[in-house]
């Protein structure tokens, strides 16, 4: 696992041309010629299914000290293929050094660059870790390799005495090492968008008291599918102003629903003016018209330059409009929702009640009404009104997570990236059934679920979440029958 270098290239930075700010920016160095180092992390064995948080040594970083002065991510089989989002995607890895994120990726991949004359200080001794999140959409095992190219500038040379240290200011909406929250079908304003946590009753503003004076020179935003953007907001004496929205561009032919997306980021000259006791926030919008969307982030990483300079953001607009690191990605190209899945059609199924009312989920399987089934174990599991059935993930001793979340009738198209959504005529979800430790996983911590109380008598269908190729269906019978 020891990088090589590839051919010596210029730095990298986002190389579309940006609107420039309002106002005389602080001037920056020539931009220093960098190598670039590329590095693989693994093979990583993925099981089953997976969809849990590592957290591992990692030791695959440049070999001398230097200045860091982009990164770009992929995840990559070990036969050198780019995974297809809708098998095995990268849910998130963070870069930690010094136990602090450097550096992140989500699966929209987005290339951080910071601007001309900027980098991001490394020694040699500096100890990084690597938290990732690899998630398999599949029954079938996996080998895959992380990878990162770095593009770097050696101390000793003139290159690297005129680069200016940036840090890495981590900002997201919640929080913690899983920072998450719902953005429930129908919720927000009258617009039917929904923003977090500007929008959702009770939920608390996670904040970044700046320590002391400097300038923010970069930043872009990271959300789930369903995201419109994310915006960061500064507020100082009593007074708040947005400093950048870094908006989604979906590629997706079905809307903002899927992966197929890639995230604005600042123009290279953008420079704003921070001062001690200002505090930074993010919010993220979601599109909460067509479905709803758990377990949704919104994290805006930035880039600081202690005692450096910029615009006054409350004397010059600073908001400007950012631009893409990439364009669609062949790996999003899997979209789902064709009409030849074989799956059945629940509807044109007779109902059958199950013993104690009770539905086992094994081998990926949902016991009864798995629309992937034949014969009496795919026909969909009966309740009769005002009774409720208990779905019980018996892969939870295996670390395999299992949802039951509602989907449009008949939910049996194929399964990609856009397909299928949770969009059912009543919204319900069971969250990721199964166990894991407390604040480190998507884990429900634990392995039971009952449908709501009160549903209508009618067939209802569902899907699983973290694999969304399986398919199931209930009844719920009237009671006046």
């Amino acid at each position: 696992m020891k990088p090589f270098r590839l051919a010596a290239l210029g730095v990298l930075v986002c190389s579309l041309m940006f609107a420039a700010p309002a106002a005389p920016a602080a001037p920056a160095a020539p931009a220093a010629p960098a190598e670039t180092l590329r590095f693989e992390y693994g093979p990583v064995k993925i099981s089953p299914g997976q969809n849990t948080i590592s957290l591992d040594v990692n030791d695959l970083k440049p070999p001398v000290d230097g200045y860091i002065t982009s990164f770009t991510p992929n995840l990559v089989r070990t036969d050198g293929s780019v995974a297809r989002v809708d098998v095995i995607h990268l849910h998130h890895a963070v870069w930690l050094k010094q136990g602090r994120p450097l550096f992140a990726a989500g699966e929209e991949k987005t290339t951080f660059a910071a601007p001309p004359g900027f980098g991001w200080r490394h020694e040699v001794t500096d100890q990084w870790h690597m938290n990732h999140m690899i998630h398999n959409l599949t029954p079938t095992p996996e080998e895959v390799y992380i990878t990162y190219d770095l593009g770097f500038v050696r101390d000793g040379t003139a290159e690297a005495a005129a680069t200016r240290e940036v840090e890495t200011v981590w900002l997201d909406t919640v929080g913690g090492a899983y920072p998450v929250f719902d953005a429930l079908r129908g919720s927000g304003g009258a617009d039917r968008r929904m923003t977090f946590p500007d929008e959702v009753r009770g939920a608390p503003r996670n904040a970044w008291i700046v320590p002391r004076d400097g300038a923010l020179v970069g930043t872009g935003g990271h959300l789930h599918p369903g995201g419109l953007w994310t915006d960061l907001t500064l507020t100082r004496d009593g007074r708040s102003t947005r400093l950048f929205r870094s908006r989604a561009r979906y590629y997706e032919p079905a809307g903002a629903v899927s992966w197929d997306v890639s995230m604005t980021v600042t123009p290279p000259d953008w420079r704003v003016q921070l001062r001690a006791g200002d505090v930074l926030s993010v919010s993220g919008t979601y599109d909460t018209r067509r479905a709803s969307w758990y377990e949704s982030m919104a994290i805006m990483p930035t880039m600081f330059d202690p005692g450096g300079t910029g615009a006054d953001p409350f004397a010059v607009d600073v908001d400007v409009e950012g631009e893409v690191t990439h364009g669609h990605l062949p790996e999003n190209d899997g979209h789902g929702g064709g009409r030849f899945s074989g799956l059945a059609d629940p509807r044109a199924l007779l109902s059958r009640p199950v013993e104690h009312r009770k539905v086992a989920i094994r081998g990926f399987v949902y016991g009864q009404g798995d629309l992937s089934a034949v014969g009496a174990r795919g026909r969909p599991a009966r309740v009769r009104e005002g009774r409720r059935l208990t779905f019980v993930n018996r892969d939870a001793r295996r670390t395999i997570f299992h949802t039951i979340t509602a989907c449009k009738v008949p939910c049996n198209r194929t399964t990609g990236i856009a397909y299928p959504l949770a969009n059912g005529a009543v919204d319900f979800d069971s969250g990721e059934l199964g166990f894991g430790p407390r604040g480190f996983t998507a884990a429900a911590n634990r392995d039971t679920w009952k449908t709501p109380k009160g549903l209508d008598a009618g067939t209802y269908t569902y899907f699983c979440r973290v694999h969304p190729f399986m398919r199931g269906a209930f009844e719920v019978k009237s009671s006046r029958r």
